[in-house]
């Protein structure tokens, strides 16, 4: 297993050393997210060029260097993963006749490959991005997990296929490396870009749960699905559903802790969090490091809830006071490593900063459960979204003038569906003032917010499952799991994520409305678990993994210059804030919109 960065060109016009070269440069951009070992592999007659960066975490020896071949170096894969069901599939594949020369889970893949085709892909539990060659049939297959956890990012400009695990590799090649003009749009309103559009014009992330299988001969692209997630309301039995889930994280939890090398788990003293500590625990005992940041401000600590389950666990512990002087010293580099633009992440950044000091590779965290279980407020608001946005746009689109941020975000239910419901609920800016503040016509703010993205319609479902995919495919897909990856893999550090497991999250989704989402909060999870979880930890107000953020940044000299450059409708907002009439994420997002946008003006873009 090796949580990594790849990168990888497949072009013809490409001389082998110049094509060699960008695949280095590419692979050099991202060598935070792996910093044990380099690989790089070049066909000349393919004209092929894989990358790797390694951080090892399964079969620390060479053997798990990439990348790496099989059947003779008829295949070769650069791969970004965990797959956690690779004991299983070893297995299953000695059986049929397969030979192993290494312990790492890469070469299963390539195995299980060999044996079953692109049917491979359906089979596997994990979070994985990876390219795989078949050097036989001249095609490349660029694989993304169901659950979108680990990033890939692709480019097919001028028939040519350009890839890599996060965005900022492309700028490394001269084809790839133009600005998308309109992301500032897109971030402003969501706080972070919804995929498939990123800040290059020509890159998009690969989606979760599909794969890409590029003809190298002919230049073709086929992208295909390989698994999704469905909701399938069919475990109607509490009792039932209650076993299940113990069994099903219990196992999911030993899976995740599977490494050679140093683990821990994150605890921040919230359900979820304690759940997964007090889970992992329970397996490795004298093992498991815990990880915890509080703060001297009270109302943001939770050091008090993580006391109680330290206190439970008896575990190796590594706590950090962490103060403003920290986050005043550390916020331009934590902006610095984001790849795509966030209004979140910053608390990732420092809690993997902690993981990496304390000389761990991987960490387990709990992410998921809020999704998954009713953890957020969308779950009881969705349903009045949903009667609201059956109003006429004109008297949605009226709220915008109103001083109220929850009035002004009315005008967002005049987006159809999904959409329109998760920027009312959770949207930043609204489009006249996306437009005041970037200097365009609000109708194409509007314009771009209704062609990008394209969502399903899941009117179908329950409200509060509604609420779940919401938070599931864009929240948790475009920010957290973002943020988590990036932020991490900053300090050469792996977030692993139990809740998101595929077994887990199949059974999560078939349990029934009425079961699942009964009571206050996630009841059921804490139901399933009430013999292990302190009641001090699930009977208490729900803070989140929040920071003093709002006095911080109020007091940052360096944000308050970069405000003063972003010009006077910035400058207003951030007043706004520091009379505590605007939410510390909008002063973020208006730093990064304003400072990090293309040079371009956006009017010149496509209305």
């Amino acid at each position: 297993m090796t949580l990594c960065r790849i990168a990888g060109i497949i072009n013809h016009s490409l001389p082998t050393e110049e094509l060699t070269g960008r695949v280095k440069a590419m692979c050099q951009s991202q060598k935070h997210g792996g910093p044990d070992d380099e690989g790089l592999f070049v066909d000349e007659v393919l004209h092929l060029g894989f990358g790797h960066r390694r951080l090892s975490l399964i079969d620390l020896s060479p053997g798990g260097h990439q990348p790496m071949f099989y059947n003779d170096g008829a295949l070769v894969i650069t791969y970004n993963g965990e797959l956690y069901n690779y004991p299983e599939l070893k297995e299953e594949l000695k059986y049929l006749g397969y030979r192993f020369s290494s312990a790492s889970d890469t070469e299963v893949i390539l195995a299980a490959f060999a044996e079953w085709g692109p049917q491979a892909f359906k089979r596997f539990n994990g979070m994985f991005a990876f390219a795989l060659a078949n050097r036989e049939t001249k095609k490349v297959y660029l694989v993304r997990d169901p659950a979108g956890i680990k990033p890939l990012y692709y480019s097919t400009r001028d028939n040519n296929l350009v890839f890599a695990s996060e965005t900022k590799a492309f700028h490394q090649v001269a084809e790839t490396s133009e600005e998308n003009p309109v992301w500032p749009v897109y971030f402003m309103a969501y706080g972070h870009l919804p995929e498939p559009v990123t800040t290059l014009r020509h890159v998009s992330p690969l989606p979760k749960g599909f794969f890409l299988e590029y003809d190298i001969v002919s230049k073709k692209v086929d992208l295909e699905s390989f698994t999704h997630f469905s909701y399938v309301e069919k475990l109607n039995d509490r009792e039932e559903v209650l076993q299940k889930i113990r069994q099903s994280l219990k196992a999911a939890v030993e899976r995740h802790l599977l490494s050679d090398a140093p683990i821990g788990a994150f605890l921040s003293g919230g359900i979820d969090s304690s759940l997964i500590s007090l889970l992992a625990g329970a397996h490795v005992k004298d093992y498991l490091n815990t990880l915890s940041i509080y703060f001297r401000e009270d109302v943001y600590s939770e050091k008090k809830y993580q006391d109680i389950v330290l206190h439970r666990l008896q575990c190796n512990h590594s706590g950090h006071l962490l103060t403003g002087g920290e986050f005043t010293e550390f916020l331009p580099a934590i902006v610095s490593d984001m790849d795509l633009p966030s209004c979140d992440g910053i608390n990732t950044w420092f809690i993997s900063k902690c993981a990496k000091e304390a000389g761990l590779k991987a960490v387990l965290s709990g992410l998921g459960g809020d999704e998954l279980f009713g953890g957020y407020p969308s779950f009881e608001r969705l349903k009045a979204a949903a009667t609201l946005q059956k109003m006429p746009n004109a008297t949605l689109k009226a709220g915008r003038y109103s001083g109220l941020k929850k009035l002004r975000r009315l005008a967002y239910l005049s987006l159809p569906g999904i959409k329109g419901k998760y920027l009312f609920l959770r949207g930043q800016f609204i489009p006249s003032e996306i437009a005041q503040q970037l200097g365009i016509e609000e109708e194409q703010v509007w314009k771009l917010l209704q062609d990008q993205p394209s969502l399903p319609d899941v009117h179908f479902l329950t409200h509060k499952n509604q609420a779940s995919w919401m938070e599931m495919n864009l929240y948790m897909q475009n920010q957290l799991l973002r943020d988590s990856d990036v932020m991490s893999m900053a300090h050469g550090i792996e977030i692993r994520v139990p809740f998101l497991d595929a077994e887990f999250i199949r059974l999560a989704l078939q349990i029934s409305s009425a079961v699942k989402y009964a009571g206050e909060g996630k009841q059921l999870l804490i139901d399933a678990f009430k013999d292990i979880l302190p009641e001090s930890i699930y009977n208490r107000p729900k803070m989140g993994f929040a920071f003093p953020f709002k006095e911080w940044l109020a007091a940052n000299a360096w944000v308050k210059d970069e405000i003063e450059s972003a010009g006077k409708e910035a400058q207003k907002t951030y007043d706004l804030f520091l009379k505590g009439q605007r939410h510390w994420s909008q002063v973020l997002v208006l730093m990064l919109a304003k400072n990090h946008r293309p040079q371009k003006i956006l009017a010149t873009a496509p209305a």
